[in-house]
C-alpha cells in the first residue's frame, strides 16, 4: 500500500506521500490485520482487495459505520473484502454492535454458579458457539431476537472445545470457559489454536484448586467438586475475567490483582454482577 514502517523500541513509525490499493492476501484471518487496513484501505487511492480476511461480527459493524460514513466497502462478514478508497468521509450517529465476549461472559457466570440470567440486547447469532457448548454443559437457553434466556443445571458437564477463528468458538471465551469446566463433573480437554500462551491463568486456577494440565495447545481440566477462595493475579483480559469468575463460584474470599486487564474489557463489570447477586467489590469503593 506504499507505506514505509520502521519498528523500534517497542515503537512503530508509518510513513508516506500516499495510501494506494493493493491486493492482500492475509497468511491468517486475524481481526485487527483486517480493520487495520479496512482503515488504511478507505483513503487510499484505488481498490484495496484483502482476501482471507477475518468474517467476525465485529468486521461487519465496522464496515457499517464506514459505509454510512461515505466508505465504499463491500463484502464485510466474508472472507474478501473489497475497498474502494474515497477522498472524504462524513460526521455520523452510530450504535455499535453489543459486546458478544462480555454477552458470553456474563452467560457463563450465570453457569458457573448455577444461576439464571436474562441478558437484553444481546444477538444470539454472534455467540452461537457460545450457546452452543453452554448446551452441551447441560444449561437450558432460550433465545429471542435480542434476548438470551440462560438457566444452569446442579451440576455443569465437561465439554471438549477448540478455539478457531469466526464463525468457530472464540479464542476470547477459552480462559473464561476454562474457569466453569473447573467444576464441571468429567475431564474436559480445550485445544487453543488461535494465540500461543493463552494458558497463562492456569497457574492461578491451580491455587483455587483447579487441576489442570498442559500439553503444548491442549489444557485438560478434570473437574473438582468445589474450588477454594484464593489471591490470584489478572495474567491478561480474559484469564483476569476467568478469575473473577472462579472467584464467584469459589468457598470463601478470591481477591484478585492486576484488575487494570479486566477493567479494559469490562465495563461496570463488578455493578453488573453485584446487580445479578454477587458479593464482589472493587478495593476503593
Amino acid at each position: 500500500m506504499g507505506i514505509n514502517i520502521e519498528e523500534e523500541s517497542g515503537f512503530i513509525t508509518c510513513k508516506c506521500d500516499k495510501i494506494e490499493g493493493a491486493n492482500i492476501d492475509l497468511d491468517f484471518p486475524s481481526v485487527g490485520a483486517t480493520e487495520n487496513i479496512i482503515l488504511a484501505a478507505v483513503y487510499a487511492e484505488g481498490v484495496t482487495r484483502i482476501t482471507n480476511a477475518a468474517m467476525e461480527p465485529e468486521i461487519v459493524d465496522l464496515a457499517k459505520c464506514l459505509n454510512k460514513m461515505g466508505a465504499k466497502i463491500e463484502g464485510a462478514g466474508t472472507n474478501v473484502i473489497e475497498i474502494t478508497g474515497v477522498y472524504k468521509l462524513k460526521d455520523i450517529s452510530y450504535n455499535i454492535m453489543p459486546d458478544r465476549i462480555e454477552a458470553g461472559t456474563l452467560l457463563c457466570a450465570a453457569a458457573i454458579t448455577g444461576g439464571k440470567i436474562k441478558l437484553n440486547n444481546a444477538v444470539p447469532n454472534h455467540i452461537r458457539p457460545i450457546l452452543n457448548k453452554l448446551e452441551e454443559t447441560g444449561c437450558i437457553i432460550e433465545e429471542k431476537k435480542d434476548k438470551v434466556v440462560l438457566e444452569a443445571p446442579r451440576k455443569l458437564k465437561a465439554v471438549d472445545i477448540k478455539t478457531m477463528p469466526y464463525p468457530g468458538f472464540p479464542t476470547d471465551m477459552q480462559s473464561v470457559f476454562a474457569a466453569m469446566l473447573t467444576i464441571a463433573k468429567g475431564t474436559s480437554v480445550i485445544v487453543e489454536n488461535i494465540f500461543e500462551n493463552r494458558y497463562r491463568y492456569v497457574p492461578e486456577l491451580k491455587k483455587m484448586g483447579a487441576k489442570i494440565t498442559i500439553e503444548g495447545k491442549m489444557a485438560v481440566i478434570k473437574g473438582v467438586k468445589r474450588l477454594s477462595g484464593a489471591k490470584v493475579n489478572s495474567t491478561d483480559l480474559r484469564g483476569g475475567a476467568a478469575m473473577v469468575l472462579a472467584g464467584l463460584a469459589a468457598r470463601g474470599q478470591t481477591t484478585v490483582e492486576n484488575i487494570e486487564y479486566i477493567l479494559r474489557g469490562y465495563e461496570n463489570i463488578d455493578y453488573k454482577l453485584k446487580n445479578l447477586g454477587a458479593n464482589i467489590r472493587k478495593e476503593g469503593d
